[in-house]
C-alpha cells in the first residue's frame, strides 16, 4: 500500500502558514509538517510506502497525488476558530467515498483514543456545497484530518507537545484501514 501525505499549507509558512495561535505563535504549517513526516516514518517502518508533499498550491498537491499511484491520500491540518472554547478532532471524507469514510473513521478513532481529544466526528465534504478541494480532486480515497484546534489552549498544548503521539495515531489509523480494506496486503 502507498499513502500520499499532504501536510497542510505552505512550506516554511510562505505565503500561507495556515492558522496561527496568537499567544504562542504555533503555526499550522509547522505542526502539520512535523506530524506528517513522523507519520510517514512510522508507516515506512510498518512496510507502507509513503510520498509527502507540502505546497501552497492545491492544484499541485492533487496533480502530484494523482500521479503518485498512491492508494490513499491523507491531508493533515489544525483547526481554528475565533471561539477559544472550540476544541477537538474531526476528520473529513468526500461524499460517496465508502473507502474514504472507512479511512476517516479509522484515523479519527485512533486520534481520539490516543490523545483523549473531544470527538467531533467524521464529516462529509460534498462537492459544490462544502467540498474540500483536495478531497474532491484526488483519484483515491482521501481524508483531511483536523488534528485539534490551534486556537484552544488545551488543544494547542497537544499540538505543540504531543506531535509524536499525533503522528503515531494517524499511522495506526492508516494501518487499521489497510487491515480492514486490503486485508493487510
Amino acid at each position: 500500500m502507498k499513502v500520499f501525505i499532504n501536510p497542510g499549507h505552505a512550506p516554511n509558512g510562505n505565503p500561507d502558514p495556515g492558522a496561527v495561535n496568537s499567544e504562542t505563535g504555533l503555526r499550522e504549517c509547522d505542526v502539520a509538517l512535523a506530524v506528517g513526516k513522523s507519520a510517514a516514518s512510522y508507516l515506512n517502518a510498518a512496510g507502507v510506502e509513503t510520498e509527502l508533499l507540502q505546497s501552497d498550491s492545491l492544484y499541485e498537491i492533487c496533480e502530484a497525488a494523482n500521479a503518485s499511484d498512491a492508494d490513499i491520500f491523507v491531508s493533515i491540518h489544525c483547526n481554528a476558530v475565533e471561539a477559544e472554547e472550540a476544541n477537538g478532532t474531526e476528520t473529513w471524507a468526500c461524499a460517496g467515498s465508502y473507502r474514504g469514510s472507512v479511512l476517516a473513521n479509522c484515523i479519527q478513532s485512533q486520534l481520539v483514543n490516543a490523545l483523549d481529544t473531544t470527538d467531533r466526528g467524521v464529516k462529509i465534504a460534498t462537492p459544490g456545497v462544502n467540498g474540500l478541494y483536495v478531497l474532491t480532486n484526488t483519484d483515491m480515497p482521501a481524508v483531511l484530518v483536523e488534528l485539534a484546534f490551534i486556537t484552544n489552549p488545551g488543544d494547542e498544548d497537544i499540538l505543540a507537545h504531543d506531535q509524536d503521539a499525533l503522528a503515531r495515531a494517524v499511522a495506526r489509523g492508516v494501518t487499521d484501514y489497510e487491515q480492514l480494506i486490503l486485508g493487510g496486503k
